[in-house]
């Protein structure tokens, strides 16, 4: 891995302790962190994104290697761990704070990420309109450290969530296993 190669991805997908582990999981991917993006305030808490306030999403920051792995597959991932006919919302969480985009850094990135959505549309996977933003990124803030990895520190609190939210049993209707 050359380390001057690598590349950052940026999505918000809803709740960011869902988002971290299907990323983990992938070969190419160097490192994943959970945070903020997108809104006005400037290093804020978690306290205040939840608010609702500050115009942030939560977000997860992916570090890749293109040559083990490309923005386009961590696309699939991302649509696959997500309702994206959803605006403001993620599964139980409501408010722009879980909204769903991707942040692109790049006019790359911009046109893999519109093609990849208008791919989703026409699949009839979804009954409704697709609505998750593609947007230019901004500075992204690493959330507190109990936060990240959150699967891993609390798995037991996260294996809740995730099944408590509807998030579980709607990627599972919507993608099977």
């Amino acid at each position: 891995m050359d380390i001057n190669n690598i590349e950052i991805a940026l999505f918000a997908g809803g709740c960011f302790w869902c988002m971290q582990r299907p990323f983990d999981e992938l070969d190419g991917v160097v490192s994943t962190a959970v945070g903020y993006t997108g809104g006005h305030t400037e290093d804020p808490t978690y306290e205040e994104v939840c608010s609702g306030e500050t115009g942030h999403a939560e977000a997860i920051e992916i570090k890749y290697d293109p040559a083990q792995i490309t923005f386009s597959q961590l696309l699939d991932v991302f649509w696959r761990n997500i309702d994206p006919t959803t605006t403001n919302r993620q599964f139980a969480d409501s408010g722009s704070q879980y909204r769903t985009a991707v942040f692109y850094h790049n006019e790359e990135q911009k046109e893999s990420a519109e093609s990849s959505k208008k791919e989703l549309g026409n699949a009839g996977i979804h009954s409704k309109p697709i609505v998750t933003e593609i947007i230019p990124a901004s500075f992204f803030y690493k959330a507190e450290e109990y936060h990240q990895k959150y699967y891993k520190k609390s798995s037991d609190r996260y294996k809740r969530y995730m099944s408590g939210s509807g998030r579980e049993r709607y990627l599972t209707k919507t993608w099977g296993n």
